[in-house]
Parts: structure tokens; sequence; C-alpha cells
């Protein structure tokens, strides 16, 4: 059962791509909404998870809101929530998202976004939500009148701690986060995802940070108070800390501090092999797998125990031969999640 009710997610033109981050992770997984369409016109008709995942989802792509409505009401699933499931550059909301969000109200549903810009900011939004009585969420809107420092107490917590960082940006290591909290659980022990980001949470994670929005001065203790906050209410085995960006990334320089205040016992690598620029800046080509896992060791001064392929690029056909080779070329297990799952690293967690 869903945390919030039934939602439609709109990605218009950017869900076959890397803009689309936010809806691929609502499309795969969330306890937060039952997703009932994703609104993309230039993939109208397709499943999502097919053209996400080669994977039948049940959830279909529809050209406009309309449909999406007429699709709720035929399933018996009112629509209650229009889901913003675009990541723009720097968080601007454009136009044509405005011009959607305040479609979606007049049909009378609540806002959930993730972008910088704030629907409240926003008077014709604010103001046609007031009249209707519509909740609007900006996720990113973060509340920092109660500031955490660090304070150390991250090491109370004696959940071992495992980090999903990347070699770049948008390369799924939220995805990674999820299907390594739910692996664990499968095998008989106990996770909890440690979100630090506002797909995490649109997706239900119950403990995290939205990194991107918070004072610098306070990333750290607001991370490990995320962490030490799931310990003491959970006691959990495992706490899976989802990364942010990448640390060579040039515009989206990211995990260091998820190293130094989250003190992970390991670290998950996400790489896709077939990109070669980090994402959002051509010309800046990505640094080598082993340049990264170099500097992220160098610098936690603990291992990469693994590392997982994002499979974008590849051939379904040669996804297990790329696989190999990364593991020659890295000495570590090597596996795709969404291809093979993720249950050959529970036997690496556990000797941390």
């Amino acid at each position: 059962m869903s945390l919030d009710g039934n939602a439609v997610v709109y990605c218009e033109g950017a869900f076959a791509s890397t803009y689309g981050k936010t809806a691929h992770g609502l499309i795969r997984f969330t306890d937060r909404y039952d997703v009932v369409a994703l609104i993309d016109s230039t993939l109208a008709g397709q499943d999502a998870g097919q053209v996400l995942d080669r994977k039948a989802s049940g959830i279909p792509i529809v050209a406009n809101l309309g449909e999406a409505l007429n699709l709720a009401e035929k399933s018996s699933r009112k629509l209650t929530h229009f889901v913003i499931g675009i990541a723009t550059d720097g968080g601007v909301m454009d136009s044509h998202v405005a011009e959607a969000v305040l479609e979606a109200l007049g049909k009378g549903l609540n806002i959930d976004s993730g972008l910088h810009d704030f629907l409240c900011d926003i008077p014709e939004i604010f103001e046609l939500a007031e009249d209707k009585g519509l909740v609007l969420r900006d996720i990113r809107k973060v509340d920092m009148k109660k500031k955490h420092p660090f304070t150390g107490k991250i090491e109370e917590v004696l959940s071992k701690r495992i980090a999903i960082l990347g070699t770049d940006s948008a390369i799924g290591k939220r995805t990674t986060s999820w299907l390594l909290v739910q692996a664990i659980r499968k095998a008989g022990m106990s996770a909890e995802l440690i979100g630090t980001g506002q797909t995490a949470w649109m997706q239900g994670a119950k403990y995290g940070i939205i990194l991107d929005s918070l004072l610098n001065d306070f990333v750290s203790g607001e991370l490990e108070h995320a962490i030490w906050s799931a310990w003491k209410e959970l006691k959990m085995d495992y706490a899976v800390i989802e990364g942010q960006g990448s640390l060579m990334n040039p515009g989206y320089p990211g995990g260091f501090e998820i190293m130094a205040a989250g003190r992970p016992h390991g670290i998950i690598m996400q790489h896709a092999p077939f990109r070669m620029e980090y994402d959002g800046f051509p010309g800046y080509a990505l640094d080598s797998l082993n340049d990264q896992i170099h500097a992220v060791e160098f610098l936690s001064k603990k291992p990469v125990i693994a590392v997982t392929v994002n499979h974008e690029g590849i051939p379904p056909e040669d996804i297990d031969q790329v696989c190999r080779d990364l593991e020659r070329e890295c000495k570590r297990t090597v596996v795709d999640p969404l291809v093979h799952g993720v249950g050959k690293l529970i036997p690496l967690l556990k000797e941390l």
C-alpha cells in the first residue's frame, strides 16, 4: 500500500535520457506512490519498464494528463498526485513544466517536485494551489532551523555501513542501493537505505538527507544524524548509503562527504563502461574506473569491495562479457544489478 496515494509521473521528452532519472527511480520502485502512468508524448503507447529496463512494469506511457486521468478512472485508481519526474540542469523549472503543473492543479492534483525552483515561490502556482486547497511539496526545500553539526556519534552506530559511490552522476547509484537493501533483507538480515537525494524520498526512504539542499557546514552532521537516527530506532544490520555525483565530475562532485561522515566499512562503485564523458559535460573525459577506485580507497582508507555496472549503451548479449572483462581489469566482483541482481555481493558484505 502506498504511503501517499496514486500518482502520475511527468517526464515529457526526457524519459529516455539521464534527465529522467527521478522518473526512472519511480518506475523501478516506490513505496510512496502507486504510479498509474507516466507522461512523455515522445514515447506514448509503450510500457515504461520496457523502455527503461526491457522489462514490462505495467505502467503505461501516455501523451498527456488527460490520458492519465482516463486510465486512472478506468482502473478505479483516482489520481491524487502529479509528480515531476524530470531532473533538469540546476533544478530549474522550465516553462513547460510550470504549465503542466498548472494544468494538474486545475484537475485537482497535489504536486510533488524535486527541483531547486520551488513551487511555492511561483505566485501563479502557489495561488492556484491555495484556491483549490491542494498541497505543494518542494522536496528540496529543507528546514535548516534544526541543524546538526558533525559530533562523532557515528561511532555509536554498530550497523555495517556500505556506501554506493560511482564514477559519474546519474549512473544508477540509488537503484543499486535499493536493490542491495532488498537483497540483504531477502538473505534474512536487516538493512535500511540512507537516502541522500530527493528521489530516494519520493521512493519512500524513511531516513536520509537532501544533500544538495543543505548548507555546506552541516552536510556531514546531517548525514551522520540520519544514519545515527536509523540505528537508534531500528538497530539494523546494514546501513546502505546512497551516493551523489562522483568525486571527479566537474559539475556534480560528490562522495567525499559520505566517506568522511558516513565512515563506511566498505564501498561499492557504480560504473557505466560505455560512458566516455562525464554526464552533461561534453569534452570532459570520464576518468578510468581503476583511477576512481584508487581515489576512493585512498581518501576513505576502506576497500572498494565490488563494482556494479550500468549497462547503458551495451548490447544485451554483451553484458556478461563486459562484466567479465571488468573483473579482470579491476580484480573485483562485477555484476549488473538490473540483469544479474546483487546476490553475489552478500557474501562480500558479511566479510566486512
